[in-house]
């Protein structure tokens, strides 16, 4: 949208405006556009500038070339040749860069909200910086230093916290460790005398019954799936959002992507939505680049660099976030409209050891495969179930990757997401955890499509599992010093949900074969004391735990989605249980082969969609 010059003399006299706009009057803007601007910034508590271009009421380079000459400013809007000094992020957080000598001006400044009015009350100055966009700051920049951007992006976690990165040293290394401590524990076991072995047998089946129970207990608390009702703050208080979405090979989803976005019950000049894609991803590029996106959208091209995954594009644009709270979406979502409402309302009632909210990830495509179903069953266990209860009772929650919504100082302060992890969602739930904040329920429902076919399942689930493995690897090599952090309860509650969830994911083909031989083919005799019979009850007592711990939270999140049909299929989670192992062998594969490798999942696939919220493909 180009700026008009038309005659406004007649409006100049009657319109009060702010004057981060009022100026554009003079420059042949309509005034009802104005007008509607500056009573959405008053409704909103912002100011007027954001209002107008967050609502694609005006281009942002028309804006800014109309400020320029109202500030008596060059305007910059080709190459700009910076000079020394420049930094990442320094530079775009400030939105003020340094110009070569012998430029038109000493800096270039992109002003935003409140400075911008500043400036046009300002007394003009002799040395006046140049202006541009902050759009055109924020790619120029990316531009004259890719390298330092890329850097940011992938090593100031292990910077600065390296004891809480996946370790320099290659996988197979740590694993070799592992493996030679299980080995000298087996032979120091087969060395000692019957009753001490027997002894240690029952303390491992205890603490693997003790770690059972975190998922047998969630089911009893109360978990629903719509909020409480809950006084939601008026527009004037609620803060600014960002939301991150990383895109790579996502064409095919991106007009439901900025539908579901453009949906958000949320004031659109508190909204900072930034798409994030691969520089070699001109097929994304192309659909963003097709539809008209208003101010509150921007598109990121991340320099290239390694590793190539997710966490990596989040942190190239978490430092330029201008929320304070913060979400993350994946190109499939599709969010309720009212989530970053509710969100923001529960943060301005918790504390501030809270700094985290999960939301509710429901597979809607259920009907495409019997994978789908047993992927929807799973889901309604995990986020309807486990997570929600583990937020009660203050225990770390590992993450996932989409609707977590996080206070963005708590998220700076622990330096983002490591950008090495291919599960960073999870690694972040322990890293919070270890830093002594907690994660709450949020609960509303974000719509995710679900691998109907094997080979991308697998691949999918390969990643998630590895990930986990780095995890466990990561927060394993200080284990007494981040039990102590943690707690003894909570100590033991992330042992059994990361590395927990790998080694019985790594053991079950041959736990449940053993157990299916033994208790279900061989006859158990009966020892002649109690103390002989207590390895066998407790392993009879672990097999039916186990096996109600894989359908019992699944069988609860049915019930509270009102899920009947899909209940019915809970019986078979053991039977899907046995190709999770079969990607946790591949995850072990892959972590010493290609420890960084991302399994990229396709999307906009689903045939099926049981709210009719996702586009159903033809068969």
């Amino acid at each position: 949208m180009s700026v008009q010059r038309l005659p406004t003399a007649a409006f100049a006299h009657r319109i009060s405006l702010p004057p981060e706009i009022g100026f554009l009057l003079a420059e042949g803007v309509d005034a009802q556009r104005l007008i509607r601007a500056a009573r959405d910034a008053a409704a909103s508590g912002t100011d007027a500038a954001t209002a107008l271009l967050n609502a694609g009421l005006l281009d942002e380079t028309a804006y800014y070339r109309a400020l320029a000459r109202k500030l008596g400013a060059p305007y910059l809007d080709g190459p700009i040749p910076f000079g020394l000094g420049l930094r990442f992020p320094d530079s775009l957080v400030a939105g003020l860069a340094p110009l070569a000598p012998g430029s038109v001006a000493p800096c270039v400044l992109a002003p935003r909200g409140r400075l911008i009015a500043e400036l046009l009350d300002a007394p003009r100055r002799a040395a006046m910086p140049a202006i541009t966009s902050p759009t055109h700051l924020r790619e120029a920049v990316f531009a004259a230093i890719p390298g330092a951007v890329a850097d940011h992006a992938a090593q100031d976690l292990r910077r600065h916290r390296p004891e809480q990165a996946v370790p320099h040293e290659p996988a197979s290394r740590w694993l070799l460790l592992l493996a030679l401590a299980s080995i000298a524990a087996l032979c120091l076991f087969a060395l000692l005398p019957p009753p001490l072995a027997r002894a240690v047998t029952l303390a491992g089946q205890g603490l693997f019954l003790a770690m059972t129970t975190f998922r047998l207990t969630a089911p009893v608390i109360a978990a629903p799936v719509a909020a409480a009702p809950v006084d939601l703050l008026p527009d004037a208080e609620l803060p600014v959002y960002t939301v991150l979405v990383a895109l790579h090979r996502e064409a095919a989803v991106v007009p439901r992507l900025i539908q579901g976005l453009a949906a958000l019950d949320y004031p659109a000049a508190k909204l900072d939505i930034k798409l994030l894609i691969e520089a070699d991803d001109p097929e994304t590029a192309a659909a963003l680049a097709r539809i008209v996106l208003p101010a509150r959208f921007e598109v990121i091209t991340v320099p290239p660099g390694a590793p190539r995954t997710k966490p990596r594009a989040l942190n190239a644009a978490l430092p330029l976030a201008r929320g304070a709270l913060l979400t993350v979406y994946d190109a499939e979502d599709v969010p309720d409209p009212g989530q970053l409402r509710l969100s923001a309302s529960l943060f301005a009632r918790l504390p501030e050891r809270t700094a985290c909210l999960q939301g509710r990830l429901v597979i809607d495509n259920a009907g495409d495969s019997h994978l789908a179903r047993a992927f929807a069953l799973e889901y309604a266990g995990l986020f309807d179930v486990l997570n929600p209860a583990l937020a009660r009772l203050d225990l770390p929650v590992p993450l996932g990757g989409t609707s977590m919504h996080l206070r963005t100082r708590v998220l700076r302060d622990l330096r983002g997401w490591d950008s090495w992890n291919v599960t960073e969602d999870a690694d972040l739930g322990i890293r919070l955890a270890l830093a002594g904040y907690a994660v709450g329920d949020l609960p509303s429902a974000t719509i995710e499509e679900a691998p109907a076919r094997l080979g991308p399942w697998l691949a999918q689930r390969t990643r998630w599992l590895k990930g986990l493995m780095q995890t466990s690897l990561t927060h394993g090599r200080r284990p007494l010093a981040n039990a102590y952090r943690l707690g003894g309860l909570e100590a033991l509650c992330a042992a059994a949900l990361v590395p927990g969830t790998v080694a019985s994911s790594l053991a079950y083909p041959v736990c449940l074969a053993c157990a299916v031989w033994n208790f279900l083919v061989l006859e158990i005799p009966a020892a002649p004391s109690f103390a002989d019979n207590l390895a066998a009850g407790f392993a009879i007592t672990l097999f039916g735990v186990g096996f109600a711990a894989m359908v019992l939270p699944a069988l609860v999140g049915c019930t509270r989605r009102g899920w009947g049909d899909l209940a019915q299929s809970t019986p078979w989670m053991p039977a899907y249980f046995l190709l999770v192992s079969l990607a946790a062998w591949l995850a072990l594969i892959e972590l010493v082969r290609a420890p960084v490798r991302w399994n990229k999942t396709q999307h906009g696939l689903s045939r099926t969609s049981r709210s009719g919220r996702l586009p159903r493909r033809a068969s």
